[in-house]
């Protein structure tokens, strides 16, 4: 194999730009006479101006009257040796062109935070923006995370997760759902159901990929979908009481889909899919070889009928990723534990994406999560009650002020229209936190689907409640008697 070698260094300016020429060194093979290839070296940044350049070995800009060695040498008794050129900035170092992925420059800052960031010029405002229980995490569970950290199990972990918790997984599933996954090779325990998704995403997806996604849905999807370099294709259920139709869900399938992303129950509109809509697409999705990615992270938190999984359809397991974690159910947002349970030929690839992303999760919070699946199992169920009660008078209230409303059936989000105020949800989130200090989500951050709707958290204080709907109905009064004005929009940050 043929070497070169950076031997020797100078500097010099021609049309006010500093470059350095760095002279490099042939390093024979031996018992060959085979012409150098220069196809190793690296490429000069494309800051370089394009006039100076016509050499083919060059990288792309260098000056030619500066560089016109040719492309190839064959090997002499005394070769010529060859330079390549790159800028220099004022300290003799050389310069690149920096760039950002442009994929990344394509997608937006979340829709949540933009509102609830303003929230800093509002100290007076009610916050409903974001989508986490006012509950604290349950004693036993936070004991458990204190003697793991006490008897110093700090360390690293299986890259999929402890065995116990991964045990404690697929027991979980098998006693609640009756469908089983190996805890040995189908479950990996993740920093949260982000993590999970995203691991999902760039397991599976490919450039020129479409992803079928039912909107209006969760802000962190489609980003991921983009980043991954695939397209996301909506499924409209505004006209379906936000439940997706299989019909128009088979209309969307093209042999460019690879895979299709549920959330239910749904944020943002909390609702459930009855279980026939859902023996419907379970059947339609049987037909088509697509990946199912099920985000069920809300399960625990339906309040209308039991939750029905994807994966209880054993004609589509073999292609499901299924996601979950206890962020919601056992009020541990912060403690970033998810789950990630497939066929065991998909996450052995997923697995590797896994492990060089985060090699394992927090195991502090593993531990904590064994105690959540174990000791607490009734955990959700004791929060619950609460939001049906804070769900029932949140939607009573909106219902009266005359907003039209899907009532819920899960997770603790409502998502009622503001469509008369002839305002963009934008409009209408700045407006009412500027005259009415409540903070609430524009529709449009969960895809465009979402416009003339905003979204409600009700995971908040009955008493914060009560205060904001007072605040919405004295606004709402005003506005229709033409007693307001609108408010411009303020920079998103």
């Amino acid at each position: 194999m043929k070497k070169v070698l950076a031997n020797q260094v100078q500097e010099f300016t021609t049309n006010q730009t500093n470059y350095t020429t760095l002279q490099l060194n042939y390093i024979p093979p031996k018992h060959h006479n085979t012409p150098i290839q220069l196809n190793n070296i690296p490429s000069k940044p494309n800051n370089i101006p394009n006039q100076l350049n016509n050499t083919p070995i060059q990288p792309n800009n260098i000056p030619a009257e500066l560089n016109n060695t040719p492309q190839h040498h064959t090997q002499k008794s005394s070769p010529h040796i060859p330079h390549i050129l790159l800028p220099t900035n004022q300290k003799g170092g050389t310069t690149m062109s920096l760039t950002i992925n442009p994929r990344v420059q394509q997608i937006e800052p979340s829709g949540i935070r933009k509102i609830s960031n303003q929230l800093i010029n509002y100290p007076d405002a009610i916050n409903l923006t974001i989508g986490q229980p006012d509950f604290p995490t349950p004693e036993r569970i936070k004991q458990a995370a204190h003697k793991a950290i006490d008897d110093n199990k700090t360390t690293y972990s299986h890259n999929a997760g402890l065995l116990e918790l991964r045990q404690a997984v697929s027991t979980f599933f098998t006693d609640k759902y009756s469908f089983t996954y190996n805890p040995q090779t189908e479950i990996i325990i993740t920093t949260g159901a982000s993590q999970a998704m995203d691991t999902v995403f760039r397991t599976i997806l490919e450039q020129g990929d479409e992803v079928i996604v039912p909107a209006p849905i969760y802000t962190g999807y489609e980003p991921l979908i983009t980043l991954a370099g695939a397209t996301p294709i909506y499924l409209d259920t505004t006209t379906t009481s936000f439940i997706p139709d299989p019909a128009q869900l088979a209309k969307l399938i093209t042999p460019k889909t690879k895979a299709i992303v549920f959330n239910y129950p749904s944020n943002p509109t909390g609702v459930t899919i009855p279980h026939k809509t859902m023996d419907e697409l379970a059947a339609t999705l049987t037909n088509h070889d697509i990946f199912i990615i099920s985000d069920e992270i809300y399960s625990e938190n339906t309040y209308q009928g039991e939750h029905r999984s994807f994966a209880e359809y054993p004609e589509l397991k073999d292609k499901l990723f299924l996601i979950h974690g206890l962020s919601k159910s056992h009020s541990m947002t912060g403690w970033r534990i998810g789950f990630l349970l497939a066929a065991e030929k998909w996450m052995q690839q997923a697995g590797k994406v896994h492990a060089y992303n985060t090699i394992c999760a927090g195991v502090p919070s593993q531990h904590a999560a064994i105690c959540a699946l174990t000791e607490c199992q009734d955990t959700p169920a004791a929060m619950n009650p609460d939001y049906i009660l804070r769900r029932d008078y949140i939607y009573t209230r909106l219902s009266n002020m005359g907003l039209p409303t899907v009532k819920p059936g899960g997770a603790f989000y409502i998502f009622p229209s503001i469509k008369e105020f002839n305002l963009t949800s934008e409009q209408f989130a700045h407006t009412l936190l500027d005259e009415a200090r409540i903070a609430v989500v524009p529709g449009t951050a969960f895809t465009a689907y979402g416009e003339g709707h905003i979204r409600i958290s009700y995971a908040y204080a009955f008493d914060q409640l009560e205060i904001a709907m007072d605040r919405l109905e004295t606004w709402i009064t005003n506005w229709r008697n033409k007693e307001r004005h609108i408010v411009p929009n303020p920079p998103l940050l």
